[in-house]
């Protein structure tokens, strides 16, 4: 798989949450509030985006091969951007 069709695929995934779970941008705000509570501070939708790419590079340091973490980091990436408006 080439870079193109990695991002292509990525935008699949985040258009098929898109149908199953809603827009970007109310998902990450509700995980925000939900690990607000639980760090007792507050926590952005912007922030959730980072943390879940941050999860994603922790994993690729683990495996840098793992296609299916890389397709993650430009879903989420693409997803920080919308929720970063």
């Amino acid at each position: 798989m080439n870079g193109e069709m990695m991002l292509k695929q990525a935008a699949a995934i985040v258009g098929n949450r898109r149908e199953t779970y809603g827009e970007p941008s109310a998902s990450m705000t509700a995980i925000a509030k939900r690990w607000s509570i639980t760090l007792g501070q507050p926590i952005t939708p912007s922030q959730v985006a980072l943390c879940l790419i941050d999860l994603k590079l922790a994993r690729l340091a683990h495996d840098p091969g793992h296609l299916d973490s890389m397709i993650d980091v430009a879903g989420y990436a693409a997803v920080l951007k919308e929720v970063s408006r």
